[in-house]
């Protein structure tokens, strides 16, 4: 789970751009002592995601709303299961719902995707499905952590965490061996030296230069398999440029050892759920 202190920002700001004016349709339409129980329900297949920034929505709304998960982080829902429950105030309800599901949809998404792609690995393989930097701005703590519970795994957080040479870093450096020259010199002791390349003459040249992690960009499948046993007992292996679900099997056979997936976050479709709400007095 995240931390509530992590999702304050986020929640109060996604709320701002709903509640700055107000709600006028609940405050106009239903009584302020008006209560309700919503159920948010699956209306397909779905990794469940979220639960926490749902419940964050609410709260932060009207702290005297009660939030039940009903589906624990990670479980497969069916069409028809209730995921959470939030009882209370009819008005506050309604104010938060919108946020609560955008959220929800979100992160659910980028599971049910994550877990597609995890499940496609052969068995026995030793590939990891990994995400990118490629996420919304403002929630990519919480698309990463989304890819965690799909059975992913992430990538670098941001600039600062991790050495990844690429094309245009090996174009401004004069080249293969002086940026991993100049990487190794001034990198923390802790990072390990990976870079980009789009040949096998890229890679030998990375090889040689003492790469510790290559990424193989867009290869196609002979390419890659020549690849991998060059690269076999020098290098971890990483595979990314617009990697599908048809290819997992492949990669893993083959012995990749990671498949960067930018789709995990940019291109996964939103989980529906609805929220049906009932009054209750």
């Amino acid at each position: 789970m995240i931390a509530d202190f992590l999702l304050d920002d986020v929640v109060e700001r996604a709320l701002a751009e709903d509640l700055s004016g107000g709600d006028v349709t609940s405050a106009a339409a239903v009584a302020e002592e008006e209560r309700a129980v919503a159920k948010a329900v699956a209306h397909s297949p779905l990794i469940v995601c979220g639960g926490n920034v749902f419940a964050r929505s609410f709260y932060k709304v009207d702290p005297g709303l009660r939030v039940e998960q009903r589906m624990a982080e990670g479980s497969r829902a069916k069409p028809g299961d209730v995921l959470w429950l939030a009882e209370g105030s009819a008005r506050s309800i309604l104010m938060a719902e919108r946020t609560a599901l955008n959220f929800a949809q979100r992160l659910s998404g980028v599971a049910t995707l994550t877990r597609a792609f995890v499940d496609a690995i052969p068995a026995g393989s030793k590939l990891r499905i990994a995400d990118t930097r490629k996420t919304t701005p403002g929630l990519r703590f919480l698309e990463r952590y989304a890819v965690r519970v799909g059975g992913g795994h992430n990538h670098r957080d941001c600039l600062g965490s991790a050495v990844l040479i690429k094309d245009n870093h090996i174009v401004a450096a004069g080249g293969i061996g002086q940026a991993i020259a100049r990487a190794r010199a001034h990198a923390p002791h802790t990072s390990r030296i990976e870079i980009e390349v789009e040949s096998l003459a890229q890679l030998d040249e990375a090889l040689a230069a003492g790469a510790e992690i290559v990424m193989l960009d867009n290869f196609d499948s002979a390419t890659l398999q020549e690849a991998v046993a060059k690269a076999s007992g020098r290098a971890l292996v990483e595979v990314s440029g617009g990697l599908t679900l048809s290819r997992v099997q492949e990669l893993g056979k083959l012995g990749v050892d990671i498949a960067s997936v930018g789709a995990l976050t940019h291109s996964a479709p939103a989980a529906d759920i609805g929220l049906d709400i009932e009054r209750i007095g």
